[in-house]
């Protein structure tokens, strides 16, 4: 019951923050200010794949479609989306996040399994190694080892 009510309460304020932020990122228009110029820039580099034509972040079917796959969606929550693609080469899942900070809390998290990722911008492919690279290619992000 109490990891019950602590997901509420996580859940809560997750929703919370991002409803706060809501006006301010959609307030924001493309032209760049002193703001702009003081941001950090994100840890992750993201490379763009010749076969995607898109950057993501995306919705978990969109990156699943760009992989030759339709996802079975497993998990749909405030903090992420996950879905899992079964092909024939390999079964992999697909988790897409509505911020930045939340993807790098799961990747934080998941560092104590270890192994490797296919991470961009608020998704994170997780397939086995030999995987990875193909779906680099198509999708972009970089491969990162955890643990």
């Amino acid at each position: 019951m109490l990891q019950q009510s602590t997901a509420h309460l996580v859940r809560g304020a997750a929703l919370a923050g991002s409803l706060a932020l809501l006006p301010l990122a959609t307030g924001c228009g493309g032209g760049e200010d002193a703001t702009a110029e003081k941001s950090t820039p994100t840890p992750t580099a993201v490379t763009a794949a010749p076969a995607a034509g898109v950057v993501a972040p995306a919705k978990v079917e969109v990156i699943a479609g760009l992989t030759g796959c339709t996802a079975k969606i497993r998990i749909e929550a405030d903090e992420l989306r996950q879905g899992v693609c079964h092909t024939e080469e390999a079964d992999y899942t697909i988790t897409t996040f509505p911020e930045e900070r939340l993807k790098d809390t799961w990747l934080e998290s998941a560092g104590v399994y270890g192994g490797k990722y296919l991470v961009g911008s608020r998704w994170v492919v997780s397939a086995q190694p030999k995987l990875l690279e193909r779906l680099r290619t198509e999708l972009g992000g970089t491969i990162q080892q955890l643990g």
